[in-house]
């Protein structure tokens, strides 16, 4: 089962589901902003793919960050960032067939889920 982890009304989130949607894929969507995400989860991508992949620096979550909290990131503190502020991780992030796949992209869905 793909699972794709995110927030409903984010507009890439939008552009995967509706390109899911389109093609027939059937996901379940984590919706951070109604269930939390758990420590192990956390650790388990920050693991997988490294912090500095996971966080995007680009949004407002992390440029409202103080100055030592960004100076100081690591995979640790990544994970209590990630927690207590999910909106910092890269949308979507999807778990399909054993990978962590970032962002949306109809050619790279198209690898992943058509091939």
């Amino acid at each position: 089962m793909i699972q794709i982890f995110g927030i409903k009304n984010c507009d890439t989130m939008k552009k995967a589901f509706r390109w899911l949607d389109d093609n027939n894929i059937e996901y379940s969507f984590h919706d951070y902003k109604k269930s939390a995400l758990d420590e192990a989860t956390a650790k388990v991508w920050i693991e997988t793919m490294g912090w500095e992949n996971i966080i995007n620096k680009r949004g407002t979550t992390w440029r409202k960050l103080d100055e030592e909290t960004k100076n100081t990131m690591n995979d640790d503190n990544a994970i209590y960032i990630m927690i207590a502020q999910p909106s910092i991780i890269k949308r979507p992030l999807v778990v399909a067939k054993g990978s962590i796949y970032l962002g949306f992209s109809a050619e790279e869905y198209a690898n992943i889920f058509l091939a």
